[in-house]
Formats: C-alpha cells, sequence, structure tokens
C-alpha cells in the first residue's frame, strides 16, 4: 500500500465526536499522532494544507490550525513557508513520561526536601486565564516551592494550576512532586510545550537560591496538557545554574 493510499485511509477513520467533552482539535491532533505513530503518516511525508484538510474532515480552518499547531509543539510535523508541512517523527516513537523534579531527584538519590513558599487560591488575572484557557476570574491555585537536594537550594517554582484539579492539601507537596499528586487524583497527563532559558538571579532570587547576586539562572517555562486537551499546568521554574543543568536525549531517526 502506498503511503498516499495509507493515509488518505487514516483520515478516512477520522470521525470527530462533536458531542464529546474533549475539543475537536485535540481529538483530531490525537488521530495524527497515532497515524504517525503507526506509520500511516511515515516521516517525510507532505500533507495536504489546513484548508483542505479541514475539508476533508468537516471542521473549521481554526480548529485545523489548532491540531496542527499542538503537533508542531509536539515535534511531530514541522512547516516550512514555500515547501509546506512535512511529517518528521520516525516510525518508532519513545512515550513521553512527564517527570517532576522531585521524583529525578529521588530516584537518583539526591535527598530531595520541599518548602512551601505560597499555597493560594485565586482569581485567574487576564494572562494566566490566557494560557490555563478558562474565563479570567475563574478560580486558579497558586503554588510557590523551593527545592533543595542534599541540603542545596536547587530550583526555586511556581506553578498555576486550575482549581478543579487540585484536591490534595498544602503538605501533600512537601513529601511528594507535583505530577504524582495530580496522577494520583486522575489526571492523565498527556503533553507539555517547554522553554528552557537563561538568566542572571535577582538579589532576592540569589538569596533564595544560595547563590551571588548576579548568578547564573536557569529558565524553565512550561504549558502541561491532560488527555482531554485541557490545560493543568503552567510551570515557571528557576534553576541555580552552578547546580543543575538540562539533559536531553536525541534520538536519530
Amino acid at each position: 500500500m502506498s503511503a498516499r493510499r495509507s493515509a488518505d485511509d487514516a483520515l478516512t477513520t477520522l470521525a470527530p465526536d462533536r458531542t464529546s467533552p474533549i475539543p475537536l482539535w485535540f481529538q483530531v491532533a490525537q488521530h495524527f499522532e497515532r497515524s504517525i505513530a503507526s506509520g500511516d503518516f511515515p516521516p517525510g511525508m507532505l500533507l495536504d494544507n489546513e484548508v483542505v484538510l479541514a475539508q476533508r474532515l468537516g471542521i473549521s480552518r481554526p480548529t485545523m490550525r489548532r491540531a496542527m499547531e499542538q503537533l508542531v509543539d509536539q515535534g511531530l510535523i514541522v512547516r516550512r513557508r514555500g515547501i509546506g508541512t512535512r511529517v518528521v517523527q520516525p516510525k518508532v516513537r519513545r512515550p513521553l513520561e512527564l517527570t517532576s523534579l522531585h521524583d529525578d531527584l529521588a530516584s537518583t538519590g539526591q535527598q530531595p526536601a520541599t518548602t512551601v513558599l505560597r499555597f493560594e487560591t485565586l482569581g485567574a488575572g487576564a494572562e494566566v486565564a490566557g494560557r490555563l484557557r478558562v474565563e479570567p476570574g475563574s478560580p486558579v491555585v497558586l503554588v510557590e516551592r523551593l527545592r533543595t537536594a542534599r541540603d542545596q537550594p536547587i530550583a526555586r517554582m511556581t506553578n498555576w494550576l486550575p482549581a478543579s484539579v487540585v484536591t490534595f492539601e498544602e503538605d501533600a507537596l512537601v513529601s511528594s512532586g507535583l505530577y504524582d499528586l495530580l496522577r494520583r487524583t486522575g489526571v492523565h497527563l498527556h503533553s507539555a510545550s517547554q522553554t528552557v532559558g537563561a538568566r542572571t538571579a535577582t538579589a532576592a532570587e540569589a538569596r533564595e537560591l544560595g547563590e551571588p547576586r548576579g548568578a547564573a539562572l536557569l529558565t524553565m517555562e512550561r504549558e502541561t496538557l491532560d488527555d482531554h486537551g485541557t490545560v493543568v499546568e503552567l510551570a515557571s521554574h528557576l534553576y541555580a545554574a552552578s547546580r543543575y543543568s538540562f539533559e536531553i536525549h536525541l534520538v536519530h531517526g
């Protein structure tokens, strides 16, 4: 069977459920994700444009665009002006495992400890509401923590979560990672978009992290989705660069 015929068959089997609470764009993105993983959409395949795909699937162009943006964020497709949209993910995929810093440190014997600096339910401001995709003023939980390893401060973490997913108490964050607590309450983490950067520490940040003022900090911004396409976490973390680094494994296709 040709790649094009296989792709056409994969699209034919997609029938978005308009009665489902799962957004249409997320249903479409998940179908494409499965088709890429199965090889129905092989690496290098050129996809039809958004207009054509939207028409074939009977959905709006904005819905199709949002699905494609999700696939781009996951690194499954790339877009190039004048070339189009191509599949880039190899047929053999490693499952994405979202882990918390607490779990990563504990698994390597780093003796993690957590001080909860803030645990408060607030009305979402415009920016947070927009990123969490909730109405302004909706209840959200702000969590601020200082994480240490072997008694050395390593990270200052700020997280915003919809109040509906926070069924645990503040004390639980002292001994468990945030993702572990979310999973225990039935939240199924699906994917995340993460941006890593660097900057220098302010005086207050330096004090908290045991660093000199102006020391290098690693920054991490993350948006995490569950398997319904709902944003369940916004994260903004600061790491002491002298004691922490990010490790990324790249697999050649």
